[in-house]
């Protein structure tokens, strides 16, 4: 395959196919991937650029300059990166240089991630966007300039969290990541002052709407939808069934281990918020729907979590985002009109409590079911009561004193 190289790149696809050995890779990828990678080779070739001299940052740029082909469902960009990242590896390229700067700001976000982890028992997305913002203020305000945290000011954090805010949709998480980072930087002593107070508070219009949900009806055509889809059925409806009778969120769908249901208690421990794990019977409903996905759809996966991508090598789902996908796909399938622009699994989840609510249950009862910490968090549901509601409400004043 390389005795005759065409680009500059081919003596070393050998190797670079080797490195995916064992994930057991299809042989429609692996050709995508020699394709893409011969296509970087002959952008080095016409830039004059040898694979010792390539860097990711080098090979993200060139590849940038390529025009958008056909859609492989792979970027190309971030396969040229992933393709100078091996050149690294087996010691054709070497390493950028690392600045003191540079490994400075590392150390501090390794600190801050440990902290998240260990102390906070944040979820790794969560991890990711928290880490994502802090390093984005502190390029912000110190460029590639040695970090002076000392000096950080809360004009420094308000025009951040502006500039943020200016390019980017509305989001009150963008302030909670930053919030996280300065509180971190204040409880060790880096910073003076708490900044986290500075951080300007992002309106919540959320909670002004009724939850959006879907008539029992309605929920169980999803199911029926996902269900009776002849490629995926088994592993889609089991993931839907669990956030439609249990209640689950979709990140902890994606959670589950094989280790985590006892078949012979009838339990499933799910992995919640802030490292928090409960326990929760398994319908026989449920429990069947997992045997039926376990015995007829799971592929051969070495990872021992229960919901893997049907194509190899069969890897865990990063985060939530396939659920949404598979409800969006049911429900678009069934023919309803979505509820809301953006459909997210917590649309099932809205939907379990507003049954719960419509058949008399107490809203202590839907806190416990959808495991609230904070009543506070269930409180949306009291305008679903609308009998209770009506209960306490006050009569309308009328012309003549007339109720």
């Amino acid at each position: 395959m390389t005795d005759n190289p065409n680009t500059c790149v081919d003596p070393y696809l050998d190797s670079f196919a080797q490195s995916f050995a064992a994930a057991s890779y299809r042989a429609c990828t692996m050709r995508t991937y020699f394709h893409l990678a011969r296509k970087l080779g002959k952008l080095m070739d016409g830039a004059g650029i040898e694979p010792s001299t390539l860097t990711p940052d080098l090979a993200d740029q060139l590849a940038r300059t390529e025009a958008r082909g056909p859609d492989t469902g792979i970027r190309f960009h971030h396969f040229a990166r992933r393709f100078a990242e091996h050149l690294i590896d087996i010691g054709v390229a070497q390493p950028v240089p690392v600045t003191e700067a540079q490994a400075a700001r590392a150390a501090l976000l390794a600190e801050f991630e440990n902290y998240l982890v260990t102390q906070r028992g944040l979820s790794p997305r969560t991890i990711y966007h928290t880490l994502r913002f802090a390093n984005r203020l502190l390029d912000h305000r110190f460029g590639e300039a040695t970090m002076d945290l000392p000096d950080l000011r809360p004009a420094d954090v308000i025009g951040f969290i502006e500039h943020v805010l200016a390019t980017a949709r509305r989001d009150k998480t963008v302030a909670t990541h930053v919030r996280i980072f300065l509180q971190y930087l204040f409880a060790r002593g880096v910073t003076a002052t708490n900044l986290a107070l500075s951080v300007p508070k992002t309106a919540k219009r959320w909670d002004v709407r009724l939850p959006r949900h879907l008539s029992p009806d309605g929920v169980e055509a999803v199911l029926a939808s996902a269900r009776d889809d002849q490629r995926y059925g088994a592993r889609d409806y089991a993931m839907l069934l669990l956030m439609a009778r249990l209640g689950l969120r979709a990140v902890e769908v994606i959670a589950i281990q094989l280790d985590d249901i006892d078949w012979r208690a009838g339990e499933l421990t799910v992995r919640g918020k802030g490292q928090l794990h409960d326990r929760l019977p398994i319908t026989p409903e449920v429990g069947g729907a997992l045997s039926r996905y376990l015995q007829e759809e799971r592929g051969p996966a070495t990872s021992r979590t229960l919901f893997v991508a049907h194509r190899k090598p069969y890897r865990p789902f990063k985060d939530g985002q396939i659920v949404n996908a598979i409800l969006k796909e049911a429900l678009k399938a069934t023919g309803q009109k979505p509820v809301t622009p953006y459909v997210g699994s917590h649309l099932l989840r809205h939907s379990l409590a507003t049954q719960l609510v419509n058949a008399g249950a107490s809203l202590d009862e839907v806190g416990d079911v959808l495991r609230h910490r904070s009543r506070s968090s269930t409180m949306i549901y009291a305008r679903l009561d609308i009998d209770g509601l009506r209960s306490v409400a006050m009569p309308w004043p009328v012309a003549g004193g007339a109720q």
